[in-house]
C-alpha cells in the first residue's frame, strides 16, 4: 500500500531517536547552517506561498527564535537530507510575512499545497507541540514537568515520574456485503458526504474486536472476516487511523443518532459516482487525502 497519497504520511526525515538525549550533537545542530525550525501559531504553521512549483514550509533559522530553545519549549523533529535537523516551537500569533501565511493542517493537506514529507513532518510537529501544550503538570503530583529528550519525555523532577507523548489508535473500517458497501455520516460532515465508520480502540480491545464493536453500537450490523489494509497519522491531535475491510455478517441497520446522521448500503455503481462527483443526489466520499476515500476504493474493487 505504499503507493496510496495520504495526508500527512510519508516521512522523509530521519527521526535521529538515538540523539534526542546526546546533548553535545544538540548543541552542535543548532549551530548547523542548514538546521531549521517551524513555528506554529495554535495548530497553524507558517507556510511560505510564492514557492514555485509548491508552497513550503517556512522555516527560521533556530538562532531567530533562540528563546524557543532556550526555554525547552522547541522540539527536535528529526535530520533532513540536507543534514541540516529540524525543529518545532509554538509562537505568539505574528504579523503574516510577505508571501507567508498561517494555514491549519487539514487546509493544507486538502487542497495538496504541500509536499508529502513535509505534510508529514508538520504532523509529527502538531502532534508533539498539542501533547506538550496539555502535560506540563504531573499526573502523578500535580508538580510542573520539564521537556527532556528533545521533546519525547516529560520529566517530573518532584517525584520523579516520566510522560512519554502518546498516539491514539482508531479504527476506520468498510464493511462489505454482497458487493455493497457500509457507510455512514456524521452531522458535522460537509453536505453530501458519507464515509467510513471509526471509533477509537478501547482498552484491552484488539483492532479486529474494537471495529466489529463500533460497527455494531453505531449500526447494528455485524461483522465476521476483517483484514488490514493501511494506515495513516492523523494529527488531530494525535491518533493513527487504522484502516479495515470486513464482511458483514447482517445486512439490518439501527442507526445509532447519537453517534450517526445516517448509515446505508452503497452498491458499487452509485459508489463509483460519488467518487467521480457525479452522483444525482450530490453525494460524495472524503478526499483523496482521506484513508476513508482508499478503503472505500479498496472495497469496490
Amino acid at each position: 500500500m505504499r503507493n496510496l497519497l495520504l495526508g500527512y504520511a510519508g516521512a522523509t526525515i530521519d527521526r535521529a531517536a538515538a540523539r534526542r538525549r546526546d546533548s553535545a550533537w544538540l548543541t552542535a545542530a543548532l549551530r548547523n547552517p542548514a538546521s531549521r525550525i517551524v513555528r506554529f501559531s495554535g495548530d497553524r504553521p507558517r507556510i511560505n506561498l510564492a514557492g514555485n512549483p509548491q508552497a513550503a514550509i517556512a522555516y527560521d533559522p533556530p538562532a531567530s527564535v533562540a528563546h524557543l530553545l532556550d526555554c525547552g519549549e522547541a522540539v527536535l523533529l528529526g535530520v533532513a537530507p540536507d543534514g541540516g535537523a529540524i525543529f518545532a516551537g509554538s509562537c505568539a500569533p505574528t504579523a503574516e510575512e510577505a508571501g507567508c501565511k498561517l494555514i491549519d493542517l487539514r487546509s493544507l493537506a486538502v487542497q495538496g499545497l504541500l509536499a508529502t514529507g513535509d505534510l508529514n513532518l508538520l504532523a509529527q510537529a502538531r502532534a508533539l507541540l498539542h501533547w506538550h501544550e496539555r502535560h506540563r503538570f504531573c499526573a502523578n503530583c500535580g508538580k510542573n514537568t520539564v521537556l527532556a529528550d528533545a521533546g519525547y519525555r516529560r520529566h517530573c523532577e518532584a517525584c520523579g515520574t516520566d510522560h512519554f507523548p502518546r498516539t491514539d489508535p482508531v479504527v476506520i473500517l468498510v464493511v462489505v456485503k454482497a458487493s455493497r458497501c457500509l457507510l455512514g455520516r456524521q452531522p458535522q460532515f460537509l453536505p453530501g458526504v458519507y464515509s467510513a465508520l471509526a471509533g477509537f480502540v478501547e482498552p484491552g480491545e484488539s483492532l479486529e474486536d474494537a471495529a466489529r464493536r463500533e460497527i455494531l453500537e453505531e449500526t447494528g450490523v455485524k461483522v465476521g472476516p476483517i483484514r488490514y489494509h493501511s494506515s495513516q497519522p492523523w494529527p488531530f491531535p494525535a491518533s493513527l487511523m487504522i484502516g479495515l475491510l470486513g464482511e458483514a455478517e447482517t445486512a439490518d441497520i439501527v442507526v445509532d443518532r447519537s453517534e450517526l446522521e445516517d448509515a446505508r448500503w452503497f452498491a458499487p455503481d452509485e459508489i463509483r459516482a460519488m467518487l467521480a462527483d457525479r452522483h444525482p443526489d450530490g453525494l460524495k466520499v472524503p478526499p483523496a487525502m482521506a484513508i476513508a476515500h482508499h478503503l472505500i476504493r479498496a472495497a469496490i474493487g
